[in-house]
C-alpha cells in the first residue's frame, strides 16, 4: 500500500453583495452587515478589496464532504444576513453589468497601499475568485507538485468559468475575470524552481528590492500557500453554484493525490514549457469547456468532453481512496452542459430575444446566480 497523507483541504470564495430590488452592486454596505456576520462566523469571513466583496473560508478539513457541509452553513448564513438588509450574495466572477467605477475599496491600510501601488489595476479589480489549499507537509515536495499540477491548471480554470460580462457587455470570454486579473504583476503560472530553498529566496529577493512586503503579494495561478503548508489553486473563477465547486474540490484533491502518488513511485508528470501551457490558458479562458483544449502528449486538439473521461480515469483510484468520487464525477455534468458563463449568456440572449433591455437581461442573469448560490 502506497502511503498517501490526509491532503486536508480549505476554500476560500469571494462573493458579490447585490441589492435585491435592482440586482445592481451594494455600493456601501450597512456597517452592521458585516458586524452581523463576524458574530454568526466568527473568524470565517472578511471584507475584500472593494466594499461589495465578502470572502470566506472553511475550516481545515480532510474530506471534500467536510468541506460542503462547512460552505453550506456559511453560504446560507451570508444569505440569511444579507437578506435582512435587502442584499443578496452572488457568486460570479464578474457582475454582469454594475461598472467598476462606482464602486468604493474597503478601508484597510493593506487595499489602500494596494490601490496606490497599482494605480487603475487595482481600481478594476472588480473581479472575485476562489481558492483552494491542498495541506502537503514536505515543502520541497509542495514545490515539486505545483509544477507538475501546472499542466492541469486551464482545465481546471475552464470547469469554473464564471465571468462572460464585463459592464453590460459581453466579452466573448468565458472568463474574463483572467483578464482583468492578468494586468497586476506577479500572475500567470509559476516559475519553475528546483526547490524550497530556491522559492524562499525569489521570495526574498523580492522583498529586499521593495517590491513586495511578503509573499501574499505573489499572485501566481498555483503557489506555496503564504499562511499554512499547502498548495493553494488560485486560477479558477468561482462557482456560481457551490455543486461545482465541491467537483472542483474533489478534482484538485484527488489530482494532487495522483501525482504524490507518482512521486512515491519514482516518476513524475512530464513537464511542458510554459508557452505550451499558456496556450491552453487562454483557450480555458476564451472557450471554457466549449471548446477543446491541446493534449500535448498526442500535439493535437481534443474535445473537452473526451479530455474530461480522461481526467475521471486518471484521478478515480485517488478519488475513491479520498472519499470524493461522488463530488469529482460532476465535472463531467460541467463538461457536457456548460459552465457558469455558458448558462449566463443562455439566459442573457433568452432575455434579448424576448424583447428584454441589456439592463433587463443583465437583471435575469443575477436572478439566476442569487437562486444558484444556494443551490447544494
Amino acid at each position: 500500500m502506497i502511503h498517501r497523507p490526509p491532503f486536508r483541504l480549505g476554500v476560500e470564495e469571494e462573493y458579490l453583495l447585490v441589492h435585491q430590488d435592482t440586482k445592481d452592486l451594494v455600493v456601501s454596505p450597512d456597517p452592521r452587515f458585516m458586524e452581523r456576520c463576524s458574530e454568526r462566523i466568527e473568524g470565517q469571513v472578511t471584507n475584500e478589496y472593494l466594499q461589495c466583496q465578502v470572502e470566506v473560508g472553511t475550516k481545515p478539513n480532510p474530506s471534500v464532504s467536510g468541506i460542503a457541509k462547512d460552505l453550506k452553513f456559511l453560504r446560507h448564513t451570508i444569505a440569511q444576513l444579507g437578506n435582512e438588509f435587502g442584499y443578496a450574495p452572488i457568486a460570479t466572477s464578474t457582475h454582469p453589468f454594475s461598472t467598476w467605477r462606482e464602486q468604493e475599496s474597503t478601508p484597510k491600510e493593506r487595499y489602500q497601499s494596494l490601490g496606490g501601488e497599482l494605480g487603475l489595476s487595482a481600481r478594476r479589480l472588480l473581479i472575485c475568485g476562489m481558492h483552494i489549499h491542498v495541506e502537503i507537509e514536505e515543502e520541497d515536495r509542495r514545490l515539486d507538485i505545483m509544477k507538475q499540477a501546472c499542466y492541469f491548471l486551464p482545465h481546471l480554470l475552464a470547469y469554473s468559468c464564471s465571468s462572460p460580462f464585463w459592464e453590460g457587455l459581453d466579452t466573448s470570454f468565458s472568463s474574463y475575470r483572467v483578464t482583468v486579473f492578468d494586468s497586476l504583476p506577479r500572475t500567470g503560472l509559476p516559475d519553475e524552481l528546483n526547490s524550497f530553498n530556491t522559492y524562499r529566496e525569489l521570495i526574498k529577493n523580492l522583498i529586499q528590492v521593495g517590491s513586495i512586503e511578503d509573499a501574499t503579494k505573489l499572485w501566481w495561478d498555483i503557489r506555496p500557500s503564504a499562511k499554512f503548508p499547502t498548495l493553494e489553486l488560485r486560477i479558477t473563477d468561482i462557482c456560481s453554484s457551490p455543486r461545482d465547486t465541491l467537483a472542483l474540490v474533489a478534482t484538485y484533491q484527488s489530482l494532487i493525490s495522483y501525482l504524490y502518488s507518482l512521486r512515491l513511485q519514482n516518476q513524475t508528470w512530464r513537464s511542458y514549457p510554459r508557452t505550451l501551457i499558456n496556450e491552453n490558458r487562454f483557450r480555458a479562458q476564451r472557450y471554457g469547456v466549449a471548446n477543446r483544449l491541446i493534449d500535448w502528449g498526442k500535439g493535437e486538439l481534443i474535445s473537452f468532453a473526451d479530455l474530461t473521461e480522461e481526467i475521471i480515469d486518471l484521478l478515480w483510484n485517488d478519488a475513491i481512496e479520498l472519499g470524493c468520487q461522488d463530488y469529482m464525477i460532476r465535472i463531467r455534468n460541467i463538461a457536457k452542459n456548460g459552465n457558469s458563463s455558458d448558462h449566463q449568456r443562455r439566459i442573457y440572449t433568452q432575455a434579448l430575444s424576448e424583447g428584454a433591455s441589456s439592463i433587463e437581461a443583465g437583471q435575469k442573469v443575477v436572478e439566476y446566480l442569487i437562486e444558484e448560490f444556494l443551490h447544494f
